[in-house]
């Protein structure tokens, strides 16, 4: 599929949708295009998550990717 058809699809879909939260999304998603993301900005809860997580690291408290992946799958069965 060519951009051309990626975008009159995209416009007709828009066009016909009555979701506002959809296409506040869908607005956010295209403005995250042309923001300058080069450099993130954390919130101070996000930067006690992250030096959390780097403690936990340091301290050798990490699982296996296939473990976490089993522990999610559990998760969303319930």
């Amino acid at each position: 599929m060519t951009t051309i058809d990626i975008r009159k699809k995209l416009i007709s879909k828009i066009n016909k949708t009555t979701d506002n939260q959809l296409l506040e999304e869908m607005y956010r998603l295209i403005e995250n295009e042309e923001v300058d993301d080069s450099i993130l900005y954390l919130s101070n809860e996000q930067k006690k998550v992250v030096k959390e997580a780097q403690s936990q690291y340091r301290n050798g408290k990490t699982i296996s990717n296939a473990d976490a992946n089993n522990e999610i799958d559990e998760w969303l069965k319930e």
